[in-house]
């Protein structure tokens, strides 16, 4: 199965591993646009910490994914680019808000089961509602 998705994605099966994706294409076989909402997610991810799945800090268990999770109910701040977040601003509470906010739409279409995955509408719908509070200050 794995030189067959190989041989039909081009990529190989150790990324789409590390990406997260890879039970999906296992058992349905095809890829869907929950797969797609994964993937955003991830992308959100990789653009907001400087991050990329395939980094040496994530080895073992310790995915890009689990990393966020864990950090996200603790210190969210602490993981995102700090060049998001110049401290001299006054609004750095409410810029660092906003990129809570932000991590959380990514571990939303991140969730393990496809079917727990927030939609791409409602995806645009909250970065949208992030975006104008940001206009906002």
């Amino acid at each position: 199965m794995e030189m067959q998705i190989k041989e039909i994605l081009g990529v190989t099966p150790k990324l789409m591993v590390v990406c997260g994706r890879i039970d999906e294409y296992r058992t349905a076989g095809i890829v869907t646009p929950m797969g797609d909402v994964y993937s955003y997610g991830i992308l959100l991810m990789e653009t907001f910490t400087r991050k990329k799945p395939t980094d040496d800090l994530f080895v073992g268990e310790l995915t890009m994914k689990k990393w966020v999770s864990e950090s996200f109910s603790q210190a969210v701040l602490s993981i995102v680019d700090a060049n998001l977040l110049a401290r001299e601003k006054e609004d750095f509470s409410e810029n660092g808000s906003c990129l809570s906010m932000i991590m959380e739409v990514a571990l939303n279409c991140t969730e393990d089961s496809p079917d727990e995955r927030i939609n791409m509408r409602d995806v645009v719908g909250r970065l949208t509602k992030i975006r104008q509070r940001l206009k906002g200050l």
